[in-house]
This record gives C-alpha cells, sequence and structure tokens, in this order.
C-alpha cells in the first residue's frame, strides 16, 4: 500500500516519467514547471508530464528517506575506510625495519617528550638544556613550539588514564599517521563546503595515500608538519563555517585550531595571512557583510590573544611585519562597519563628505603610525625567510646556513608529478571550477591555490603546503566529471525539443524570434557546440562507460603510485639504511645507531662531540652527548666556527677544538658505500659558512680547481687536501682496495693512496660500512712537542727543522750567506 496521501512509485523504465531523487534534474526542467502564455504564467499541472529517457535502469519502489539514509551509511563507511588507508599507507617504515623515530629534528622533539612526561609539565617549559650548543647551552622553553611535545604528552596521560601503559616512544611513532587520518576526515568537511559530498570523499582519498603529504607523516617521523597540516585544514574549515553563517561561535573554534597551530608550527604565518587576504578580497568584490565582521573579528581577537600565550611567540603577532596584514585587515573591517552605521544616521550629501573626510585621516594616520613604529624598531621589519621566498638567491647570498638545507632549495618540475601524480593536472580544472561559480568560499580556494603554486615553486619544503588545495581541487573536478557521466538522464535532441515546444503555447515575442531563427538557417549548419545547441549531457552509454572506464584507470593508476613512492621513497629513516643483495634479498644498514651505541658505552658522560649541525639532535638524542652546535641553527657564528674547523688545515683547526674542550669529531662518509648525503657532499656550505664570518681566513675558491671543479682526486688543490674533513673522510680509505686504486664511489673519483696523515687526531671508531668515523682530539704533548713531531717521532722519521728553529737554536743570530 502506498503511504495516504501519495500515489504508489511508477516502475522506472527507459521511456516513463520518474520521481525517483537519481532523476532530479530531469523533473527541473523549466517546460514541467510553467507554461508561458502572452507573457503570463500558467500552472504546471495543466501540462501533461515530460517523458524522460534514461541510459540505464534505476532501481526502483525505493524512497528518498531510504535512498538519503543509505547514501548517508555510505558515506560514513567510506569515510572510515579513508580514515583507515591514510593510516595504513603510513606504516611501511614500522613494518619493514621497526617503531624507531626517523631524521634529524624528530629526536629532539622525541627527547623533549620524554622531559615533559617523565619530569612534568613545568620542567619541560622552564628546561634549560647545557648538553647542547656547548659550552652555551640551551634554553629550550622559549625557542621551540611546544604543541607537538604537548599533543603527544596529552595523549600518553589519556592513554594510561584508561588503563593502557603505551611507551613515549610508540605515541610519537604513530602520531603522525593518526593524525594523517584526522586531516582526511577534515579535508572531507572542507571540501564538502565547497562542492558536494561525493567530491569530500574524494578529497579524502586523494590526502589520504598522496605523497606530498605522507613524506612528512609516515610512522616515525614525529615532526611539527606531523599535526600542522590536520591543524591546518582544520582551521579554514572552520573558517569557512564562520565566513557562511555569520557564527561567533565557529570563529572561537578557528581561533582556537589557530592558537594551537601556532604552538604546533612555525608555518602558521600561512594561516595568518591568507585569513586576512580573503577577507581583503570579499570586502574590495563587494561582498562585506555581517557575517563577515562577526567571523573575522572573533578568530583575530581571540587568535591573537591565545597565539601570544606561547613564548617562543609572545608580542610577536603585534609586533613583526608578517602579522600587520591581519592587524590591517582589521582595523579596515571596523572602519567599514562604523560607516555602514552612519551611512543609517547622516543624510547621503552630509555622509559622502565625512566618508571622504574620514577614510583619507585614517589612512593617513595609519600610515604614518605604521612607518613611525618600523623605523622606531617597536615593529620589526620582514624576517630573512620571508625575503628568500620572494628572491631565491637571497639566502644563498645572505643566509647560506638557510641555503644548506636541501628542502629550502627551488623545486624541480619532475617534483610535482611525483608528490602529486594525475592531481598536478586536475588541479587547474578544479579551480576553474570555482572561478565559474565564485561563491565566497570559492574565492578562498582561489586565493589557496595562486599563493600556494607559487611558494611550493620556490621552495620543495613548501610542497606540503600545496598539498591539500591541489588535493581539493583535483577532487571537485574530478567529481564533476563523474557527476555528468554517470547521470543516467538522457538529453533531448534538438528536434525532439522543438516538437515539445510546438504544442505549447509560448509568448508572441518568443513564438518570433523562433520563426527568425529558422528562416536564417542555412544549408550548412554546426552541430553541437559550435552549433549553439542549449541541451548539455551525455547521449550514449558507451560513452558513459568510455569515459568513467579511463577515470577508473586513472584512479587505479594514481593509487598504484603513491603506494609505490609510499614505500619506496618515504618509508625509509634516516637513521636506519637498506641496500639489497644480489640474490634480492634486504641488506640493513645500521652505521648510524652503532655509532651512537659506541659514543655512548664507551665515552665519558661529558664528552664534547663536534660534527656538523645536521648530526647534533640524533648525537643528543641516541648518544646522550654533549655537542658543539645541532639542527636549532640559532647561533650564526657557532656554526661558522664548526665550518672553519672543518676547512681548515690541523695547525688552525686544533687550537678550535681545544678551546671548545672538544673530545671527539664525528664525521659522515660515504664513498665507500655510495652514500650520497656525506659530509663531503656538504662541505662546501661549511666553507661558505665559515667565509662569512672569516671572509680573510676561508675563501670557497681555494676549494676548487683551476677549471672551477670540485675534485677530490689528484686534482684537488692543496687546500682542499689539507682540510680537516678532507683528511677524516679519507683516512686509511686506500687500505680497502688492497693496493688498487681507491675509487669514490659517490663522487666517482680516484682517491690518492698515499699523503693523508693526522697528527691532532687519533682514529677511534669507523663503522661497519664506513660510513660514520669518529676520531678521538689529542691532548697536549706532556713535554711541550708539536704534535706534528711527535708523529714523526712514533713513526721513525726525522722532522725537518723549520726556520723558526734554527733561529732559536742559534741564539736569535742569522747566519751569513758565503760570498
Amino acid at each position: 500500500m502506498a503511504p495516504k496521501g501519495k500515489s504508489p512509485a511508477a516502475t522506472p523504465s527507459k521511456n516513463t516519467p520518474i520521481s525517483t531523487p537519481l532523476a532530479k534534474k530531469a523533473t527541473e526542467d523549466p517546460l514541467a514547471k510553467a507554461i508561458i502564455v502572452e507573457d503570463e504564467e500558467i500552472p504546471s499541472g495543466t501540462v501533461t508530464p515530460k517523458t524522460i529517457k534514461l541510459a540505464y535502469p534505476l532501481p526502483e519502489h525505493i524512497s528518498s528517506t531510504t535512498i538519503n539514509n543509505t547514501e548517508s551509511l555510505l558515506r560514513f563507511v567510506i569515510l572510515a575506510l579513508i580514515c583507515g588507508a591514510a593510516i595504513g599507507s603510513r606504516l611501511f617504515a614500522v613494518i619493514r625495519f621497526e617503531s624507531v623515530i626517523h631524521e634529524f629534528d624528530p629526536w629532539f622533539n622525541f627527547r623533549a617528550s620524554k622531559v615533559l612526561v617523565n619530569e612534568g609539565f613545568y620542567e619541560f617549559w622552564n628546561w634549560f638544556d647545557p648538553t647542547a650548543w656547548y659550552p652555551l647551552g640551551r634554553t629550550v622553553g622559549t625557542t621551540l613550539y611546544p604543541g607537538l611535545m604537548v599533543t603527544a604528552g596529552l595523549i600518553w596521560h589519556f592513554l594510561r588514564l584508561i588503563n593502557m601503559p603505551v611507551d613515549i616512544r610508540n605515541v610519537c611513532v604513530m602520531l603522525a599517521p593518526g593524525f594523517a587520518g584526522l586531516t582526511a576526515w577534515t579535508t572531507y568537511l572542507f571540501t564538502k563546503e565547497m562542492s558536494t559530498p561525493a567530491a569530500g570523499l574524494l578529497a579524502a582519498a586523494f590526502i589520504g595515500i598522496a605523497p606530498g603529504y605522507i613524506s612528512r607523516s609516515v610512522a616515525g617521523s614525529y615532526d611539527n608538519e606531523a599535526i600542522a597540516i590536520f591543524l591546518l585544514m582544520a582551521a579554514f574549515y572552520t573558517w569557512i563555517k564562520a565566513m557562511k553563517t555569520g557564527s561567533a561561535l565557529w570563529g572561537m573554534l578557528t581561533a582556537l585550531f589557530y592558537g594551537w597551530m601556532v604552538a604546533a608550527w612555525g608555518g602558521y604565518v600561512f594561516i595568518t595571512n591568507m585569513i586576512p587576504l580573503h577577507a581583503f578580497v570579499l570586502i574590495l568584490m563587494g561582498r562585506f557583510n555581517n557575517r563577515l565582521y562577526t567571523a573575522y573579528s572573533s578568530w583575530y581577537v581571540i587568535g591573537t590573544i591565545s597565539s601570544m600565550q606561547v613564548p617562543f611567540v609572545e608580542f610577536l603577532p603585534i609586533r613583526t611585519s608578517e602579522h600587520m596584514a591581519a592587524l590591517g585587515v582589521f582595523g579596515l573591517l571596523q572602519l567599514i562597519a562604523f560607516v555602514e552605521i552612519v551611512r543609517r544616521l547622516v543624510p547621503g550629501k552630509q555622509f559622502q563628505l565625512l566618508l571622504r573626510a574620514f577614510v583619507v585621516l585614517v589612512f593617513v594616520v595609519s600610515f604614518a603610525a605604521l612607518v613611525v613604529l618600523t623605523f622606531s624598531g617597536w615593529i620589526a621589519p620582514f624576517a630573512g625567510r620571508f625575503y628568500s621566498l620572494w628572491d631565491t638567491g637571497y639566502a644563498k647570498v645572505h643566509m647560506p646556513i638557510i641555503a644548506s638545507v636541501s628542502e629550502h632549495q627551488p623545486t624541480a618540475w619532475p617534483s610535482f608529478f611525483f608528490d602529486l601524480e594525475m592531481l598536478i593536472f586536475f588541479f587547474p580544472a578544479g579551480v576553474f571550477w570555482c572561478f565559474k561559480e565564485l561563491r565566497d568560499e570559492q574565492i578562498f580556494i582561489i586565493i589557496y591555490a595562486t599563493l600556494s603554486a607559487y611558494f611550493a615553486g620556490v621552495m620543495v619544503r613548501l610542497m606540503l603546503v600545496i598539498t591539500p588545495v591541489v588535493c581539493v581541487a583535483a577532487a571537485i573536478a574530478f567529481s564533476k566529471l563523474l557527476e555528468a557521466y554517470i547521470d543516467p538522464v538522457i538529453p533531448e535532441s534538438e528536434d525532439e525539443i522543438e516538437e515539445a515546444t510546438a504544442h505549447q503555447p509560448m509568448s508572441k515575442a518568443k513564438a518570433k524570434k523562433i520563426a527568425a531563427a529558422r528562416q536564417n538557417k542555412g544549408e550548412f549548419n554546426f552541430t553541437g557546440i559550435l552549433g549553439g545547441k542549449g541541451n548539455k549531457g551525455i547521449f550514449g552509454l558507451d560513452t558513459r562507460f568510455a569515459v568513467v572506464s579511463v577515470l577508473s584507470l586513472f584512479l587505479f593508476l594514481f593509487v598504484y603510485h603513491c603506494t609505490w613512492v609510499t614505500s619506496s621513497a618515504y618509508s625509509s629513516p634516516s637513521v636506519v639504511l637498506a641496500s639489497r643483495n644480489p640474490d634480492g634479498s634486504q641488506n640493513i644498514i645500521d652505521d648510524f645507531r652503532e655509532a651512537y651505541y659506541w659514543i655512548r658505552q664507551n665515552t665519558e658522560k661529558d664528552a664534547v662531540v663536534m660534527s656538523w649541525w645536521d648530526y647534533g639532535y640524533q648525537i643528543a638524542g641516541m648518544a646522550d652527548r654533549p655537542t658543539l652546535v645541532d639542527n636549532n641553527t640559532w647561533n650564526n657564528t657557532h656554526i661558522a666556527t664548526v665550518g672553519k674547523a672543518m676547512s681548515s688545515n690541523e695547525d688552525v683547526a686544533y687550537p678550535i677544538l681545544r678551546k671548545h674542550d672538544v673530545d671527539y669529531v664525528l664525521v659522515i662518509f660515504g664513498g665507500l658505500l655510495g652514500y650520497s648525503g656525506d659530509d663531503i657532499n656538504k662541505f662546501l656550505w661549511m666553507v661558505r659558512i665559515a667565509q662569512g664570518e672569516w671572509p680573510d681566513e676561508v675563501q670557497e675558491v681555494n676549494y676548487f680547481t683551476q677549471r672551477g671543479e670540485y675534485a677530490v682526486d689528484e686534482r684537488a688543490t692543496p687546500t682542499m687536501k689539507n682540510s680537516l674533513m678532507y683528511k677524516m673522510s679519507y683516512y686509511r680509505f686506500h687500505e680497502l682496495f688492497g693496493g688498487h686504486p681507491a675509487q669514490d664511489r659517490v663522487r666517482g673519483q680516484t682517491i690518492p693512496s698515499t699523503g693523508i696523515q693526522l697528527d691532532t687526531l687519533d682514529e677511534a671508531f669507523t663503522s661497519e660500512n664506513w660510513i660514520v668515523r669518529i676520531y678521538k682530539v689529542k691532548k697536549e704533548d706532556p713535554i711541550g712537542r708539536e704534535h706534528k713531531a711527535v708523529s714523526s717521532f712514533e713513526g721513525g722519521k726525522k722532522l725537518k727543522k723549520s726556520a723558526s728553529s734554527i733561529t732559536a737554536a742559534s741564539g736569535g743570530k742569522k747566519s751569513r750567506p758565503n760570498m
């Protein structure tokens, strides 16, 4: 029985009227709603229902409620599976190796998290680390973003509260995959506000497995970006909701996510400028309203106050140029709101005069105040990192330590395809669709896409920022294609439209227009788009099948590419390397942990280790020994001092080592195994950074051959061969080749077999594959001899007397030459 007041559902077929929600578009045809006669409307009840043609039959006797409930259930299940896939695709490193912290910076974050959970929040907040940047030390609480550690600590405490005593290391290792699932969820919500729930599911699936995001969120990648992208998308989603609803509650949620982002990652400045830019563009487009005013004001006030609670940030939101745009837009909104109030109270002519005077006065006063505060130093100018985004050569000249980081280099074009695959091609189509509709929220996508596309091109690290908007825009384009080709409704041909309209009354003007068009028809006419056809849709089932099949193939290749890239390129922890044996089996290379364990077991607790800054966090985290420099890079002079010691000869380097109480020197060498990330390949950056502090003593040109080549073989310059780095790397290297020429497999050059001798250092440890080499610094000779003389004496060689020693022996008198 049909429900009371409703007729039984008709059986849908290819040529019968339908009322199924899947064919909703067909029932919205203007001809079915009203008929116009003499420019007057006639109710649609007098018109016979139009016959709808379907490319394939639809299910029978399904109510709208059933369809809606089924859609909701399917969306929930699909979204849950997507979140599970996002987590599972990041576990390759744990499955293949073990639950271990990756890279360099995560080791400090892990060490700080242990302090937080073991000693408490206040000890962590006031933690002074005397082993970092020896002998200066580091006040950790005021020099880091604590959001990551606090998040991990809260999760650890919650698990203990529900009687799940998990080690803090496992929480840190699994934090990034867990938040990747949450990122997929927030991306779904964000995209649903821009388009449809179907596009949201596609966007969630894309960002869940896109290599551009996985590269910074695999299991063990315990870095700030592990939670930052979730916070980024959550802040953007709540901002869009606040702007659309005008709710101060959503604005407050935006501010809270923003404050969490400020505590977690320095990239919060992107949000700080994206939201004001969006609001400013809406104002320029004449779309100011009370909803925008409420959303922005609540976000800015609460968000600024919350961000100032982070000790590392403090008053930066009101005292740095990077934050002035947000303050300026906030002031502009207050000005516009005030003008709107005055408009209602003041007559029109007087209002225009008052408005002009008021705007000029406010602009002059604001600009003068900004100039005075900037020149007085109260508002800090833009930082060097900001200038490096607009001038890719700025950092190399003015901040070589920033340029020395590989992920701060400009992005190569293949990287976009490697990290985004097909999404990079659908991305412009999605942005175009946003231009086509141009709603307020879609303007946000356009601005986000434009800025992130530029920034991703100038810095490899910012590929992480463009990935979410690429996933969202590509999902919108992909869903529009699928919707068009899955829609079962077959559009009417031109002849059918003419036949249908011929029997329907219409206005006189419209009838004359149609008659004139028919009269002007020639013998030849274009068809399709060129013919100006008004009907839209897909006519054949074969066309639908072909296009949907190709799109499905694209999705399959995307999943395959993402899985391969994740497993092969982004799931190898830097502290544990892997290679393939001749029989195809995996060979684990564990030289880093082997060396750090040796330091921990065989050196004094207060033994100072000098290395390049890349390895400072790992030495402190795994070896638990003081280091001269680490990855915080806050003191350029200290890093330049290490660079000078590495690039100088032993006579210059030894006093530097003794002055800083260095007991051991650690270098990374990949010449035997072919490990390209070694210190010889980083050596020129050590030289450049040292040259920035001592341009008269260290000069980069002295390390190149006359032909401008960077060589380590016989062509190497004397400055290069005598440098401490060169000697430590190639010391005893020729012994491994049994009298044959020693071949550096990274540089592809033959190393001289003689002439490399260390007088001030003793080899203490060399790892199994010669990747890590550790040298012990010799103490001063008990009887005051130079180390070179001691080495010659112990080697049974007679040291030639220098001019200074001859002069000293003769009592300061110079011998007269024979005439």
